[in-house]
């Protein structure tokens, strides 16, 4: 088939490698984002899909609403058979959903009804789910209620952080996408409505919710910072400035400590909860470099007072 693709994070960059490499399509261009700063500079840089079409010679398409008419006439002059879309980021109108025959077929990286929006990885892993997937499902106007074609699944490790997960699923959705391409160029794969029930949603993870809670279960402060690592980043206060987090571990063993406390010993650094402790991992003082929770503690040396918040 004759396809656009849609998509602007790394996270889309497997899906489009493997579409490039696919004997039985043609991706025709992308559309992306428009260039946004970036890095500590915050110099204005195309995006990572943006990029590497234009490393491989493909039109790159970036309107500012997908809805907006020069990029509507560009699309149906370019005809496409259908629209692949992985994390691409805004909305789409019907006069876009109407243009190509088969439809824009979008890979979601859970198991459909599950976490519709548009942070199901961070939400699989803040609230404590075994299983999580992805999902190919034709786009329809209500957020990521279209009818599915195909799905797969993946273990969620103990440890595992958002990034971690949504890499491995990058990979593995990547051949879904081309599975589920396939099937449809050839007429053997039928889209499936979603079923009524088990309806949850995922919506953006902000850095006000990205902040620890020390009164919560020492299980809940683990799934929240690893649920926002790497972005937006979990965080905390520690006399007054902000303190970002890596992941933590779960101490259960240690001794108890008040939500907060800080206790600084020669291995490890631990943080009470509403339970256990936990050892806190890497940290980064608000200004400064990432460091170990070790480096930390021997700059700021806690009192017995001191408090995370």
């Amino acid at each position: 088939m004759r396809l656009v693709f849609a998509g602007t994070p790394d996270t889309a960059l497997p899906s489009l490698r493997t579409l490039l490499d696919s004997p039985r399509h043609e991706v025709a261009a992308v559309v992306t984002r428009p260039d946004a700063p970036s890095g500590r500079g915050r110099k204005v840089h195309p995006s990572p899909v943006a990029e590497l079409a234009e490393e491989v010679g493909i039109e790159v398409l970036k309107p500012l609403k997908a809805g907006d008419p020069a990029f509507l006439e560009r699309l149906r002059a370019i005809a496409p058979d259908a629209c692949p879309v992985v994390a691409y980021g805004a909305l789409l109108p019907q006069a876009a959903l109407d243009i190509p025959r088969h439809g824009w077929i979008n890979l979601h990286f859970s198991l459909l009804p599950a976490w519709r929006g548009a942070a199901p990885v961070q939400h699989a892993v803040l609230h404590g789910d075994e299983i999580t997937g992805a999902s190919t499902f034709r786009i329809v106007r209500e957020l990521d209620a279209g009818p599915v074609y195909g799905v797969l699944t993946e273990k969620i490790r103990a440890a595992d952080t958002s990034g971690e997960l949504l890499a491995r699923l990058a990979e593995s959705g990547a051949e879904l996408l081309l599975a589920t391409l396939d099937g449809v160029e050839d007429g053997t794969l039928e889209a499936r409505p979603q079923p009524g029930e088990g309806v949850t949603l995922a919506p953006k993870i902000t850095v006000e919710d990205a902040r620890v809670d020390w009164t919560a279960p020492a299980m809940r402060v683990d799934r929240l910072v690893r649920a926002c690592t790497p972005a937006p980043g979990a965080w905390t206060e520690f006399r007054g400035q902000r303190v970002k987090l890596g992941p933590v571990r779960p101490a259960p063993e240690a001794p108890v400590l008040a939500p907060g406390q800080v206790a600084a010993g020669r291995s490890s650094v631990l943080v009470g909860t509403a339970t256990h402790p936990v050892e806190l991992g890497e940290v980064q003082p608000q200004g400064k470099r990432l460091m170990t929770a070790g480096e930390w503690a021997r700059g700021v040396r806690p009192s017995d007072s001191d408090r995370l918040v």
